[in-house]
């Protein structure tokens, strides 16, 4: 169990993500977003896709943990979305937009929590067992893990 410190901590860094996401990216050229430079792994353009998909289904399951009784969390294939025309388009604003309203609501809602809120449990069909708790954590964890991504991708540049 999480301490209301470390609960906080990790409300802190979803808040921050959007900016600090938007300052590593926001001046990058097209080719700079689009181009594959790590065999393997995706481009800049589809992690900011991916940070608003992924942060979007996180937002969706978080209302379930809190309104259903031990839901059932649907997994998706990120590698598939990340595909998809809209997750290669270089034009990134929208995802940074989407990623600032849906963090503002996230950390409103976080903040919002009491003690047994926090505690609600849910199933992943993949990776078993999940509480409000446990997802705060996971999703602050998620962001600086692509923001190390995307540091790593331009580095290769």
């Amino acid at each position: 169990m999480l301490s209301t410190t470390e609960r906080n901590r990790c409300i802190d860094r979803i808040r921050q993500l959007p900016d600090r996401l938007a300052t590593a990216v926001g001046e990058l050229s097209v080719p700079q977003l689009t181009t594959h430079y790590l065999p393997g792994e995706w481009t800049v353009a589809q992690n900011v896709h991916h940070l608003a998909d992924s942060h979007m289904n996180s937002f969706i399951r978080l209302k379930l943990l809190l309104t259903e009784e031990n839901p059932t969390i649907r997994p998706y294939d990120q590698d598939l979305w990340a595909m998809q025309p809209d997750a290669n388009n270089p034009d990134i604003a929208t995802s940074l937009a989407v990623l600032r309203g849906l963090h503002q609501r996230w950390v409103l809602l976080f903040a919002s929590l009491n003690e047994a809120q926090w505690l609600r449990p849910g199933v992943h069909p993949e990776s078993g067992p999940i509480s409000v708790e446990s997802l705060v954590q996971a999703y602050a964890d998620h962001g600086e893990a692509h923001l190390d991504q995307l540091a790593r991708t331009l580095a290769a540049a």
